[in-house]
This record gives C-alpha cells, sequence and structure tokens, in this order.
C-alpha cells in the first residue's frame, strides 16, 4: 500500500525554518513512494492559537512549493471523536481523573526526586469532570518500543518512567498526544516523521496507540534538530527563523528548499545544487543523518546567489518585479550578477526611485576626507556630463577626462565623488551604466546638490 504522511504544525507563530524543512522531507518522501502527503492543523492549545497563522502556514508551504493531496484539516474539528476515546479509556481502566494542581505535584516531591507525576489519584477513583484532568494508566511493568528509521534500529523506554500523562485538560480539551494517536490511527497514517525533539512525545504515543488496540504501529522517522552556527538549537528569540522573513527578503524559493534538503541529508557525491526532481528520487528516510545539521545563513546565500546567477536576465527581472521595475531593465543582468537575494537588487539600484539621494553625513564626509579633489572632480564632471551623448562609454570617457582636470591619476579614484554624489553610496552597479539609465538631468541635479553640501561644511542632508 502507498504511504500515507502527515504534516501537522501548530498555528502559534511563524512558520519556523525547523517545521518547513520537516514538512519537505514529508513531501519528498511521500512523492517518493507515490504517497499521500497530508496536511494537519494541530490548533488544539486554544490559549496559544493564532488563526490567522493558519494561512501563513499555507502561503509559506506553497511559496516553497509543498503542495499538499489532502487536508488541510483542523484537529479541533475532531474534538468529539477525541472526547469519545478518552471516555472509552476512562470506562476500561486506562485512564483516570486527576485534580492536581503543579504546586501540589511539586509539594509532595521528596527532595532529590526525579521530576513528574507521582501518581496521586491512580487508585483514588476520582469522579472525571469539569476542571478535572485525565491522565493515561501507563502501565506499571511494560516498555515503549518503537523502530526508529533515522536511528538505524529500536528505542525503548520502561513505561513506569514515562508516567501518567494528561490525554485532556481540566477544561475538556484533549492533549496534542492523545489527538495525534487518534487522528493518525483515523486518517491511516503509514508513517510518521517529525523532529526528534518528539522522542519523548512517541513513547507516550505507543502507549496509548496499545491501549486502543489500533493495531501496527506506524513507521516513525525522527529527524535531527537544525542548530545555529553556534551549535545552539535555533531559537526565534536570537536567530532568523521565520520562512516568511526569507520569502520577503528575496530568497528565491527552490534555493530554500535546495538548501534545506541539505540540512540532515546528502545526495552524495558532494552534490548540493540539484533540481527538486533529482531530490525527490533519490531521497530515503534511511540516509537522513543521526546527528543534528546547521542551518547556516551563509551558506544559504551562497545557494541562493548561484540560483540567482542561473536565472535569465528577463526571469530575473520578472522574478524580482516585487523589488525592481521595467526601468531597471537596462541594468538587471549588471545588477544580477552582484545580488546574492532579490532584495539586495533593490539596495543596489533605489536611487533610481528617489528625488535625490540621500547620503549619510559620514559617507559624504568620509569620501571627502578619502578624496581631497571631491568638489573639484563634481564640478568638472558637472562641466563635461551637461554636453556628452548620454551613453555609458560616452560618460566614462566624460569623467576620466573630469579626474584629469582635477588632478587626479588614479581613474577609479575619480569615480567615487560621482558615485557617492548620485547613488550615496560608495558601492554598486556599475556607475556608467547606471547614470545612463539616471538620466542626464537628474545625474546633473544630485552632482550640484552634493557641492552645495560640500560648500555649507557640515554635509548634513537640507
Amino acid at each position: 500500500m502507498a504511504p500515507r504522511v502527515r504534516f501537522a504544525p501548530s498555528p502559534t507563530g511563524y512558520f519556523h525554518v525547523g517545521s518547513a524543512r520537516t514538512a519537505l522531507f514529508n513531501w519528498m518522501f511521500a512523492r517518493q513512494q507515490g504517497g499521500t502527503f497530508i496536511l494537519r492543523i494541530e490548533d488544539t492549545d486554544r490559549s496559544r492559537n493564532q488563526p490567522e497563522q493558519i494561512d501563513g502556514i499555507q502561503r509559506a508551504m506553497r511559496w516553497l512549493g509543498l503542495d499538499w493531496d489532502e487536508g488541510p484539516f483542523l484537529q479541533s474539528d475532531s474534538a468529539a471523536r477525541h472526547r469519545e476515546v478518552v471516555d472509552q479509556l476512562l470506562e476500561e481502566g486506562r485512564a483516570y481523573a486527576c485534580d492536581c494542581t503543579p504546586e501540589q505535584i511539586e509539594a509532595r516531591k521528596p527532595p532529590g526526586s526525579p521530576p513528574g507525576y507521582d501518581g496521586y489519584h491512580r487508585e483514588r477513583g476520582l469522579t472525571p469532570g469539569l476542571g478535572r484532568a485525565v491522565r493515561f494508566r501507563a502501565p506499571l511493568d511494560a516498555e515503549s518500543i518503537f523502530e526508529d528509521v533515522v536511528a538505524g534500529g529500536a528505542v525503548r523506554e520502561p513505561s513506569r518512567n514515562i508516567g501518567d500523562f494528561v490525554i485532556r485538560k481540566g477544561n475538556g480539551d484533549a492533549l496534542f498526544i492523545l489527538a495525534n494517536v487518534v487522528d493518525d490511527a483515523d486518517m491511516r497514517i503509514s508513517h510518521v516523521i517529525r523532529g526528534n525533539d518528539h522522542l519523548s512525545n512517541t513513547h507516550k504515543y505507543v502507549l496509548l496507540w496499545e491501549a486502543l488496540r489500533l493495531g501496527p504501529l506506524p513507521v516513525f522517522a525522527h529527524l535531527p534538530l537544525m542548530m545555529n552556527a553556534a551549535g545552539k538549537k535555533l531559537s526565534k528569540r536570537r536567530d532568523k527563523v521565520a520562512v516568511e522573513d526569507y520569502r520577503d527578503d528575496g530568497y528565491l524559493p527552490e534555493a530554500f528548499r535546495n538548501y534545506l534538503a541539505l540540512v540532515g541529508w546528502s545526495p552524495g557525491g558532494d552534490r548540493e545544487i540539484l533540481p527538486i526532481e533529482e531530490m525527490v528520487a533519490e531521497f530515503r528516510l534511511e540516509d537522513v543523518t543521526k546527528s543534528s545539521g546547521m542551518f547556516d545563513e551563509r551558506k544559504l546565500l551562497d545557494v541562493n546567489k548561484k540560483y540567482i546567477l542561473s536565472l535569465r536576465p528577463g526571469d530575473f527581472l520578472t522574478r524580482a518585479t516585487a523589488w525592481l521595475s521595467d526601468r531597471t531593465q537596462p541594468l538587471a543582468p549588471l545588477v544580477q550578477e552582484r545580488s546574492r537575494t532579490l532584495a539586495e537588487a533593490w539596495a543596489m539600484v533605489d536611487f533610481l526611485y528617489q528625488p535625490k539621494p540621500c547620503i549619510e553625513r559620514d559617507t559624504l564626509q568620509r569620501s571627502a576626507r578619502k578624496v581631497p579633489e571631491f568638489g573639484a572632480i563634481l564640478a568638472a564632471a558637472e562641466e563635461r556630463y551637461a554636453t556628452v551623448e548620454w551613453r555609458a562609454d560616452a560618460i566614462r570617457q566624460a569623467t576620466v577626462e573630469a579626474g584629469d582636470a582635477a588632478g587626479v591619476t588614479n581613474r577609479a579614484r575619480s569615480q567615487e565623488p560621482v558615485r557617492v554624489a548620485v547613488t550615496g553610496r560608495t558601492v554598486g552597479p556599475p556607475l556608467f551604466e547606471s547614470l545612463e539609465v539616471l538620466g542626464r538631468d537628474r545625474t546633473l541635479a544630485r552632482l550640484a546638490d552634493a557641492r552645495a553640501r560640500l560648500d555649507d561644511g557640515t554635509g548634513a542632508t537640507r
């Protein structure tokens, strides 16, 4: 039978890059095996849900090209089914009610005892009801055992170490561990592929699955966690982890997807850049590494730049329409070869869209100190630009002549004052092609403005 896998994110925040990698591996496995990829939203935690993130998750997945075959299903829509299963466990004596608070549980613990619930209500026969949680009665002499494809063997844990865990809150809502088991069984999920931070939850999953007599367990594959460059788990408090941020910063979805696939998996042969069709054809869960993978933004930038360079100039301009317009078409090939992201392309040509460049005071003064002939070069350039034929090669020659007239023998040095005056920056796309696109009148106005600001002795924007 063709496999059925599910990606089950919680709508509690932006779409995390770790979640995106989990979705990608599920998707690649399903596509490689001719199986079914299901999107299920785990929204059972009403206190933390952000409903708007449900749409955000779908937009981010579509941006990455991760289409789903069934769903999206809301886990909360199965609340009645979850209650039914909890009631079944209560009737069979496999669960019991508990009204202990966290403070009471902590107060009963002897000094130095391990964390966890002490089974206080296990045999007290408390009647279930509102305000009382329901705990699963873990077997005292059993063991949770499951095979893990990534680990390459059996993973075991004595059930007494797992303890009696909560499966329904005091408000009547099922906890995600109970909902996961029930929904996976009802959806006929054959493979559970998720991060290895769920390893302890899987032991609870196994105990519940067996208690409900649901048949053979799904196949489990726990993916290694993603770390930052310092070797720490990715954290939204210190790391850039939202997929939406990378999308908005001008990363190409195919490049981002390609890089994510390499964090914890490799196609072999030192290959890094390959089409999604090849990745799908070669992906195997057994080849996913056991050790944590590093999410390296510098490497991601390098991969993205390679993808940008591979675009035809027309395609580059089309893909960059959120940042660029047809006005920049003459500069597109020159900007493309210098851009690591589409947003960087905008940063190179934004001067074309400004009434006049916003030159930072420090930039203007620093350049004037670096090139003492700064003002003289601008004056000589103004004079020559007024009559030169307005095309890049002629502007280049006029700039050389302006430098000569100002007594500057280093031709590159004579370009900096013009670039700073016109673009507000010391680096950017080729200068003379940029001036050709900007136009004669705007170029002359910016040269005059920069000279005036130099003359007032402050360099401040007026």
